[in-house]
């Protein structure tokens, strides 16, 4: 393993952390103040009885706490005009936005056959759109600035799948292709955008994997990953997936793939040459989404002359 040669720091850099009133998203604006980023902690969590504050609010006075700056705000990522006025209120105190980690999110499991849509729909709206919406309101100050470094959430449940989570899967999935586009987009203004994929310990890890493992599936050894995707040297378009001391990448990969023809019997070839179609020898990590075309557009070409 490589030794470090510099530590990470964000002194000067200003970062918002939406749903940073507990476990991961708290987790995550602690270690970019202690670091030295001024944070916005973003929670839409009530009030807690006991203290008289906000979980956002709770969280700030912890930062001010260790000697770091931090300002809360209690709105839904979902408000468009709230999350406008939140960047405003950062702009007005602190001249610039470096960093978004858009954490927010919510659940609602239940097999599909017996989801309701409204449930469906609440989930998306509150992880992709609350994610477009808080990318959109920083966006174009990124831009200006020719810097940013922006984290959408995503996760296993999104790349592989997983049983119940079928609003949460679609809504975890659909931020990786905002993170690839965005990615594109962002380039040029130097604004990298990644994805980070967490693992917790769950109901099916009890009994199965030992305690001191369990309890290495702690959120804080999550949050190396989002300080690696949004420091200065960050990577872009990347999916981190970390858990438990344990980082890997993944990938939307591209098999080679064969000319299969254009004539009626094409599906009737593609069927019996499937397996030739599905094999992962060779495949690609495609840099945008028109080289699935032109490599379509090669192999046809090459079929036809071949033919001629």
């Amino acid at each position: 393993m490589t030794e470090y040669s510099k530590k990470i720091d964000f002194t000067g850099r200003v970062a918002i952390v939406t749903g940073a009133g507990g476990g991961l998203g708290r987790q995550h604006a602690l270690a970019l103040a202690k670091r030295g980023a001024k944070v916005v902690v973003n929670d839409f969590g009530p009030v807690a009885t006991d203290s008289g504050l906000t979980a956002a609010d709770a969280v700030v006075k912890e930062i001010q706490a260790a000697g770091g700056t931090a300002m809360a705000n209690n709105a839904s990522v979902t408000d468009v005009a709230a999350m406008g006025a939140m960047v405003q209120d950062v702009m007005s105190a602190w001249g610039r936005i470096d960093i978004l980690v858009n954490n927010a999110g919510i659940l609602r499991d239940k097999s599909f056959t017996k989801m309701e849509m409204d449930d469906f729909r609440l989930v998306l709206e509150v992880h992709l759109m609350g994610a477009a919406i808080c990318t959109k309101a920083v966006w174009d100050i990124m831009r200006a600035q020719n810097y940013g470094r922006i984290v959408m959430t995503t996760s296993s449940s999104g790349l592989y799948g997983n049983f119940g989570q079928s609003n949460y899967g679609a809504a975890k999935m659909a931020l990786v292709g905002l993170m690839q586009t965005l990615s594109i987009e962002g380039a040029k203004s130097d604004i990298r955008v990644n994805c980070l994929a967490p693992t917790a310990a769950t109901q099916m890890t009890q009994g199965i994997l030992p305690e001191e493992v369990l309890r290495a599936f702690q959120p804080e050894y999550v949050t190396p990953a989002m300080l690696v995707l949004v420091a200065e040297d960050a990577p872009n378009r990347t999916i981190l997936c970390a858990g438990a001391g344990t980082f890997a990448a993944a990938n939307i990969t591209l098999t080679d793939g064969s000319w299969i023809g254009i004539g009626d019997d094409a599906a009737e070839n593609l069927q019996a040459n499937l397996a030739d179609v599905l094999k992962r020898d060779g495949d690609t990590v495609p840099q945008s989404g028109a080289f699935q075309g032109m490599k379509e557009g090669a192999k046809a070409a090459a079929a036809f002359a071949k033919s001629r």
